[in-house]
Order: C-alpha cells, then sequence, then structure tokens
C-alpha cells in the first residue's frame, strides 16, 4: 500500500469507495435472514429538481443509523426511493413549458406527460447522483418510484378495496380551490396567512318595507352568489324579518332572511350574515341546514361566470371586487368600510388565494381509519421521539375531516373508476384492472367507457409507502421480513400530511402499525436561525458544501447539530470547522501509521503489560464506545458526534499521542505496547465514527487492516465496537485523569499569562492526600515534559510562594511559579476587562429594562440583547475568578 499522503484531500478519499461498496453488495438487504431485521424506508424525495439542505440531515440521520445497526448485526434494509409529487412536479413543468410560450392545454395529456416523464428521468438522475455523493448506503436493488409498475397497483388495489368497504366516495362538497393550477386542495394544502383587508358593510333592502338590513363582509364580490341573509331566531333587532325576502343589490333577484343560531352571532358584526353557499364553508352547511339553492359565480381561474348579471362577466374576482364597491357606493347600497385584519387561506404551492367552491370530488372516511392509528401511538405501539408531537398527532386526528383524494391534475395515479358512455346512464366499473370489451357496465349491458380524468392525492400513494415498497399486495419474502418497518425518520412538517396517513392505511391493510418508531428530526435553518429560502438568499447547496468540505465534514456537523426538539443552525464556518476534524483524524492515523514500520503482521493485546498511560486510553476507549452506543440507540445523534470528537481530538490526540512518544522512543515491549495500543485505539475509533463519516474512516482502516486479526474486507461490515472489547483499569484510569488534570492547569496559567513555550516554569503542589501524592511522583517526567516544567515539588504543607498563580484542582491545590511582575500585569489587564464588560453590561440592561425597546423591537433583537447580557455576565464572573488565582 502506498505511504499515506500528508494532507487528507476529501475529494481523492471520497471518491474511492462508494462505487465499490455497492459493487460488493454490501448495502443490500436478505429477504430471509437469520440476523435481526432493521428497516427504514426512505421519505421520498420529490422529482421536481435538486435535494436541499434538510434532505442531507435526514439522509445523513437514517445512514447513521443504518450503517450502526448493520455493523451491530442486523440484516439491516434502507430502501430508497422518490416521489412523483404530483402538483409540485407539474407546477414545475408547467412553468418550463410556459418560458417556451407552449401550455400543458396546448400539448394535450398524452404529450403533456412525455414531458414530465422526460423532467422526472433528469431530476431523479440528479437525485441519485446527490445522494451517492452523500455516501448514503442504501440498497440501491430495491430502489422504488410512486409511479412505478408496482407501486401503481398498490394504488389500485388500495382504492377498490376501500371503495368497496364504502370508505371511499363520491360527493358533491365544499372544497378549497386553487385558481392557478386550477385544482382542489387537501386542507393541509392550504396555508393560512393573516392579511391587512376590509370589512365592507352593505345594506340589503327589505322588500315592502323602507328597512334596510346591513351585513358586513370581507368579499363584496361573493355577495353576486348569495342566496340568503341569516340572523339568529332570538335576536330581537331581526327575528321579526325572518321569512321576508331582500333584494340582492346589483341584482334582480330576491333572497330569504333565515334564522340560524348556530351560524350567526349576534354579537359579531351587524349580527346580520349573507349567506353564499356556493363559495364558503359555513355558509354551504347553512344552506344545507335550509335548503338554500347553491350558485358558483367563479370559474376555476376564478373569473366571474353567467350567474351574474351580464356586466361582472369575465372579469378577474379580485378586479370584481373593485367593480363591484364602486358600483354599491354608486348606488347607495354601502353603508361603510372599515379596516379589517382577517386569516386567508392560501394555496401552498403557488401562493394564490384559495377559492372555497362546491365540487364534485372522490373522498376517504378518514375518521373510520383514525381512530386504530390514535390508538396505535396512545398504546405505545408506535413511539413519536420527541414524545411532545404526540400532541399535535391526537389533536390532529381526533378532529380529522374527510380527505379530499381527488386532483385535477394529469401527473399522478389517474383514478381507477371508468363511467359508462351511454347517453343517460349512470353506470361506473370501479376495478384494478383496465375495463376492456367484456367488462358489460351492470346498468345497461355496454362496453363502452371513460375513465375518470382526475389524479388521486400524491400522498395517497406515499401513504402506502411502508407496505407497497415491500411488494404488497403479493405476500412478498420482503413484506414478511421487513414490515412493519423499524424507524420512520422524517421531518415534523410533515406529521399530518405523510405519518398519519402512513399509519392509518399500514394498520388498515397490514393490520400492524407501519413502524414502531418515528424520530422527527429539526429544520435545518442558517446560522442566525433564518428559515431558509432562495428569496433571502441563504440557501446551501449540500452538492456544493461535499465538493468544498467533504460528505464526512458535512454529514459529523449534521450530526453533531441534531438535538431532539431544536433547530439546526447551520454555517459554513461550522462545516468548515469539522473539516478540521477530519484532518485531526488524518494525521493522528498518520502518526500511527510512520511508527509501526517495525511491525509485521496483527497485534493483539494478549500478554502485555500496558502502561498507565495505555491503561488510561483504553479505560477511556471503552466508555467512550458506552457512551456512543447509548446515544445513537436512544437518537441523541448530537450526543453520540460530541462524545466521538471530545474522545478523538481531545483524549486520544491532544493526550495519549503525546504520552505514548516516550514509549515509542524506548524501543522493545515499551514500544510494542504503546504500538499496539496505538493499533487497538484507532481501530475503535474509526468502527465508531464510521456511521458518520464512512469514507476516512473505511481510507483509514484499509491502512490499519494488516494489523488487525480476522477482519473483513470492509469496515462497512465489521462489527460496531462494543463494551468489553478492551480491557478496564478503572483506578488507574482515573488516577491518569488527574495528572492530566494537573498538566491542563499548568498550561492554563502558561496561557492566561502568556509564558513563551520555551521557558520553563516551577509547579509546586499541595495533593489531597498520599495515593494523589504517589502517582502525580510517578508521572513526574510526564509532568514535566507536557507542562514544560522544570522544577516540580510535591509537598502535603505546601503554601503559596510568591509570584504563584493558583489553580484549585479537586484533588490538589497547584501554584504555578510565573513571577510577580507577570501576575501584577495579567491582573491589571484583567481588572481593565472587567470594567470594559461592566459599562457593556450597564449599557445592554438599561435597554432591557426600556419598557419601549421590548415593545417594538423585533423578537429576534431582543433574545440577541438578552443573550448579550447573559455572555457579559459570564465573562465577568469568569473574569473575576481569574483575577482570584493570580492573588488579586
Amino acid at each position: 500500500m502506498e505511504p499515506i499522503a500528508k494532507g487528507y484531500s476529501h475529494r481523492e478519499v471520497e471518491a474511492r469507495w462508494y462505487d465499490g461498496w455497492v459493487d460488493a453488495g454490501y448495502f443490500h438487504a436478505e429477504a430471509q435472514s437469520d440476523k435481526d431485521p432493521y428497516c427504514i424506508v426512505i421519505p421520498p424525495p420529490n422529482v421536481t429538481g435538486h435535494l436541499h439542505i434538510g434532505h442531507a440531515l435526514t439522509l445523513t440521520i437514517q445512514d447513521v443509523l443504518i450503517r450502526y445497526k448493520r455493523m451491530c448485526g442486523f440484516n439491516t434494509l434502507w430502501l430508497p426511493g422518490t416521489d412523483h409529487a404530483g402538483i409540485a412536479t407539474q407546477m414545475v413543468v408547467e412553468r418550463d413549458l410556459a418560458a417556451k410560450g407552449v401550455s400543458r392545454f396546448d400539448l394535450g395529456r398524452r404529450k403533456f406527460l412525455d414531458e414530465v416523464w422526460r423532467w422526472k428521468d433528469a431530476a431523479h438522475a440528479h437525485i441519485v447522483k446527490q445522494m451517492k455523493a452523500l455516501s448514503i448506503s442504501v440498497d440501491w436493488d430495491r430502489e422504488r418510484f410512486t409511479l412505478d409498475e408496482g407501486l401503481s397497483r398498490a394504488v389500485r388495489e388500495v382504492f377498490v378495496r376501500l371503495y368497496e368497504e364504502g370508505l371511499i366516495y363520491r360527493a358533491q362538497k365544499m372544497v378549497n380551490w386553487s385558481p392557478a393550477i386550477r385544482t382542489v386542495l387537501s386542507d393541509l394544502e392550504v396555508e393560512e396567512k393573516e392579511l391587512e383587508s376590509h370589512l365592507w358593510h352593505i345594506a340589503y333592502p327589505v322588500e315592502g318595507t323602507d328597512v334596510r338590513l346591513v351585513v358586513a363582509t370581507t368579499r363584496p364580490e361573493t355577495m353576486l352568489g348569495d342566496t340568503a341573509v341569516a340572523v339568529h331566531p332570538e335576536d330581537e333587532r331581526y327575528r321579526h324579518l325572518i321569512g321576508k325576502q331582500v333584494k340582492l343589490p346589483l341584482t334582480d333577484r330576491l333572497i330569504p332572511v333565515i334564522g340560524d343560531a348556530e351560524a350567526v352571532d349576534p354579537e359579531f358584526g351587524t349580527g346580520a350574515l349573507k349567506i353564499t353557499p356556493g363559495h364558503d364553508f359555513t355558509d354551504f352547511e347553512v344552506g344545507r341546514r335550509h335548503g338554500l339553492p347553491v350558485i358558483s359565480i367563479l370559474t376555476e381561474d376564478a373569473h366571474l361566470n353567467d350567474e351574474v348579471p351580464p356586466k361582472y362577466r369575465g372579469l378577474e374576482r379580485f378586479e370584481a371586487r373593485e367593480v363591484v364597491v364602486r358600483d354599491l357606493e354608486e348606488q347607495g347600497f354601502l353603508v361603510s368600510i372599515e379596516d379589517y385584519k382577517h386569516v386567508v387561506g392560501h394555496c401552498q404551492r403557488s401562493g394564490v388565494v384559495v377559492e372555497p367552491t362546491v365540487s364534485l370530488q372522490w373522498f376517504v372516511k378518514a375518521k373510520t381509519l383514525a381512530g386504530p392509528a390514535l390508538d396505535a401511538v396512545r398504546n405505545g405501539d408506535t413511539v413519536f421521539i420527541p414524545k411532545t408531537w404526540e400532541k399535535t398527532y391526537f389533536n390532529w386526528m381526533e378532529n380529522i375531516r374527510d380527505w379530499c383524494i381527488s386532483r385535477q391534475l394529469w401527473w399522478g395515479h389517474q383514478i381507477p373508476v371508468w363511467y359508462c358512455r351511454s347517453p343517460g346512464c349512470e353506470g361506473i366499473y370501479v376495478g384494478v384492472e383496465d375495463p376492456d370489451e367484456s367488462t358489460k357496465c351492470p346498468a345497461c349491458g355496454a362496453a363502452d367507457w371513460k375513465q375518470d380524468e382526475d389524479v388521486l392525492d400524491t400522498w395517497f400513494s406515499s401513504a402506502l409507502w411502508p407496505f407497497s415498497t415491500l411488494g404488497w399486495p403479493d405476500e412478498t419474502r420482503e413484506l414478511k421480513t421487513f414490515y412493519p418497518n423499524t424507524v420512520m425518520e422524517t421531518g415534523f412538517d410533515i406529521i399530518f400530511f405523510w405519518v398519519a396517513r402512513m399509519m392509518m392505511m399500514g394498520i388498515h391493510f397490514m393490520g400492524e402499525v407501519p413502524f414502531g418508531t418515528v424520530y422527527f428530526h429539526a429544520m435545518v435553518r442558517d446560522e442566525a436561525g433564518q428559515k431558509m429560502s432562495k428569496t433571502k438568499g441563504n440557501v446551501i447547496d449540500p452538492l456544493e458544501l461535499v465538493d468544498e468540505v467533504g460528505a464526512d465534514a458535512l454529514r459529523f456537523t449534521l450530526a453533531t447539530l441534531t438535538a431532539q426538539g431544536r433547530d439546526v443552525k447551520l454555517s459554513v464556518d461550522r462545516i468548515q470547522g469539522y473539516r478540521e476534524f477530519v484532518n485531526k483524524l488524518w494525521n493522528a492515523a498518520r502518526f500511527v501509521f510512520m511508527n509501526l514500520d517495525d511491525v509485521e503482521g496483527p497485534l493483539t493485546l494478549d500478554g502485555l503489560k500496558p502502561a498507565p498511560a495505555d491503561r488510561w486510553i483504553l479505560t477511556r476507549l471503552d466508555d467512550m464506545v458506552a457512551a456512543v452506543r447509548g446515544a445513537l440507540d436512544g437518537f441523541r445523534f448530537n450526543e453520540g458526534a460530541s462524545v466521538l470528537y471530545q474522545f478523538v481530538w481531545h483524549r486520544f490526540c491532544d493526550w495519549y499521542l503525546e504520552l505514548a512518544k516516550g514509549a515509542l522512543a524506548e524501543g522493545g515491549p515499551r514500544r510494542r505496547t504503546a504500538q499496539t495500543v496505538l493499533v487497538t485505539s484507532l481501530d475503535g475509533i474509526l468502527r465508531a465514527l464510521h456511521p458518520f463519516m464512512p469514507n476516512v474512516t473505511e481510507e483509514l482502516w484499509q491502512r490499519l487492516k494488516p494489523f488487525l486479526a480476522g477482519r473483513p474486507d470492509s469496515i462497512v461490515v465489521d462489527a460496531y465496537p462494543m463494551t468489553g472489547d478492551v480491557p478496564r483499569f478503572d483506578e488507574d484510569a482515573r488516577a491518569m485523569d488527574e495528572v492530566l488534570d494537573l498538566i491542563s492547569a499548568v498550561r492554563g496559567v502558561r496561557s492566561q499569562v502568556q509564558v513563551p513555550p520555551s521557558e520553563q516554569v516551577g509547579v509546586l503542589v499541595r495533593p489531597g492526600g498520599p495515593e494523589v501524592a504517589a502517582h502525580l511522583d510517578m508521572h513526574r517526567e510526564d509532568i514535566r515534559r507536557l507542562g514544560r516544567v522544570d522544577g516540580f515539588v510535591i509537598d502535603a504543607d505546601a503554601q503559596r510562594p510568591d509570584g504563584a498563580a493558583l489553580a484549585v484542582l479537586p484533588f490538589a491545590e497547584c501554584y504555578v511559579e510565573i513571577g510577580a511582575e507577570r501576575i501584577e500585569a495579567e491582573i491589571a489587564r484583567l481588572n481593565k476587562a472587567i470594567a470594559k464588560a461592566r459599562k457593556g453590561l450597564e449599557g445592554v440592561e438599561r435597554k432591557l429594562e426600556n419598557p419601549k425597546f421590548i415593545d417594538r423591537a423585533p423578537e429576534q433583537v431582543v433574545q440577541k440583547e438578552r443573550l448579550k447580557a447573559a455572555e457579559l455576565k459570564d465573562g465577568i464572573q469568569r473574569l473575576d475568578e481569574a483575577v482570584r488565582s493570580l492573588g488579586g
């Protein structure tokens, strides 16, 4: 093998291993195995374009879990795939075509779908490239797509079964309509936004009287579709008008005054409501209760239709609002206008205001399916991490409404329903297979069918993902082995869209929950805590980061920042910092390899007599393994990454490599022991780190492998370290910790008063007991060498000498002799810094005590000032302690 390079090059290393892993079949799961199964199905990214940094986070977390469990001996399946993403993908393709002056209607359905498939193929290729760049260990042999043949069959099977069970039905209902993309939306696809608007007060003359009934509305244009005015039946102001007719302004229609205690609040507005059953959810229910006609006044693209007077036909809805208000004012019907803030639904995809409208659509009776899914989480069959998301889940599921599953799109699973073409016949056929000439209409006997043109909601097929990807409805070996899935790792923002629906469908069709654990990762934000968006210019492209710093550094950064229930604040500087960690590991390994030139064959600890430093690192290695295993088993990824970082950087690199140098230089048995402990420690480090940083660990492990006995061909399939793999020496390790703490204290004093590295200092120690004195004396040479100490004295009765700084440790007092002049100068500097910090704190506290600042400043600014105050207080405390340590 070539000598290890002096510097780490992520581009060279990360290009070397991935294809070989795939070709060797390391990521392939066995359909049948004696090993326990562990399965994650990937949340399928949309084929709308490229993966973003949020995808990099979820892929990192899942790969950490999968690589860890694979090394722990599980039969791991991480199933990859992509989602056709009906609305989202159709929109991006339509935008792409619009830039060329073409619409989907110009092309027609078949040619448009050809265009979408071409887009899908290109997007899929790029997504796969990004996934591989992140080094994820998915089973590529089992990759799925929500519109592939097998999943399409599963979708039809589910639809037909639910229809036959009476859980899918077609009805005229009030729905959310997006005029921009001309399709119905589910409630979850509507974003509520608060808008500054107006409340228009309009007078409706009561027929045959001089009375005018005043209503208030935020949508005056919809009055052209009013079919009643409602008042509370016990409202003394209006109860005598119930049953009378009012003239609908700007039209020649009369509409009734009705009494409705459920919909009308006498205290709100004027106490009278205009009722437009065709364009308001509440009004639609009022209309049903009172048998009112439903008049829809808008076209699919939100222009006024022929149900309104000729003057308003063809106007866009907001343009019509202006015209209607002007006419109401001119004709004396407009009583007043007041400013008004209210919440308005917007299409999540297009951003356009949603239009409530009555439409014939397909629905799922979600309440029936929700009950078992609620019980499964309450009973602990499925566990949410963090647990706090259970409350959100329960609240939504307990109040769930029927799910509108039809979409007026062309891209997606076309609804498997066919209508008889015979004139006047209402016969339908619902089936998994397309009807042919032998499929007769049950109503008229004809065999002429037309398929429903709508497609299913994207989330309908996604809801089947945990079992459809494993071959359902066939009873495949994969389905028997890997269902229920072990873990679903996803974002909290799709708990309703996806998690709840997978729970409902999985339990209904498989009789079991789809997964035992749901881990919700947090949102990735920029370093200031802002949501990433193209408009803010703070979007981070994971592929660019991989090229710049490497997949291992990016993955480790994301894992380190992933704390349960906290958003991930990401900056390029943080990633660069962890790139230095990869480099630190590389250099440490290089040191080890450079000191193995006289070794042939595997090294083993058997029969060796480890020195105190060796016993210390082996014990702390065992501690590290236990802590990382516990963290990963508990989904505490940041904790696991932090433990690894601290052990590698500080204990192994900063301490043990330095302590081992003396033994390596001495030669003989001590050298061989140090070499063996170095190899053992590095092996444990690399295997423990592998799930987080697969590439650099494989590269270094392959170089280490000649010195290891009985190992497989790759670290990917090697065993994850276990507690007890190495011997423990707890008493020796605690003693060595005290030695190292003492050296750290000496170094801290040297750094504080800026003693040059070339200058040595004297150290006087008053130990806490004879045992402490004994092991400090045993390591006298290490203390002298690593602390740059020329005089080291241990004295149970020691008193602080003049010109010495004090470091108080739990087991001893340490006096570092640095000279009176240095101490006086340092105390003066510290007091000056304290005065400056206190002045700064006074200014911040004055600001925070000002009610006007608290009330008017943005919350982010206020929080920043509070954080500044806390940091200043902490800094002052530390400066005070430093002064005391110098005797000031």
